[in-house]
């Protein structure tokens, strides 16, 4: 049975941590606060870098959320300015606004991740290029299966599309 964490149960664990992140010396610490030194060098190792990856997302969350109350805001400055602007019947600037929008919503999709603007290749392979896919996988007779009735497949669908 493994034993529990000293550093990790002991009252002043917030005080340590900050310690040991700042870089104070184990012996300093261990004294400071009656730990051997093996267990702070266990608990560095072990914890703290799972501590700081866990801060380190809450505060990425938090950016994030930010981020997208910021652009919220944004949108809803630019929807203002353009009703003022249809009011006065300045069309000009409401057409601006209008695009200043869309760039916005573009802005949102994007960190949503809804629009992925990442290359992506479209490979055709030919019919000598196929066979010869195929009697490579010869001594595999379940993968030259799977990838004849997948290149079956592909072919179906391209037909379809002509």
């Amino acid at each position: 049975m493994s034993r529990t964490c000293t550093v990790c149960g002991h009252p002043d664990r917030p005080e340590i941590d900050k310690a040991l992140v700042n870089g104070t010396a184990l012996r300093d610490i261990a004294g400071r606060f009656s730990i051997s030194k093996s267990a702070l060098e266990r608990h560095k190792a072990d914890h703290i870098p799972h501590s700081l990856l866990k801060a380190q997302e809450v505060q990425d969350v938090a950016r994030g959320d930010r981020l997208a109350s910021e652009l919220i805001e944004l949108k809803d400055d630019v929807h203002r300015m353009k009703s003022k602007a249809e009011k006065a019947g300045d069309l000009k600037t409401a057409l601006v606004a209008v695009d200043k929008a869309l760039k916005a919503l573009e802005l949102q999709a994007r960190l949503a991740q809804i629009i992925d603007d990442r290359p992506q290749v479209n490979v055709l392979i030919d019919a000598r290029v196929q066979q010869a896919i195929v009697d490579a996988l010869e001594p595999f007779d379940a993968a030259k299966y799977a990838v004849s009735r997948a290149l079956k497949e592909l072919e179906y669908e391209r037909a379809q599309a002509s």
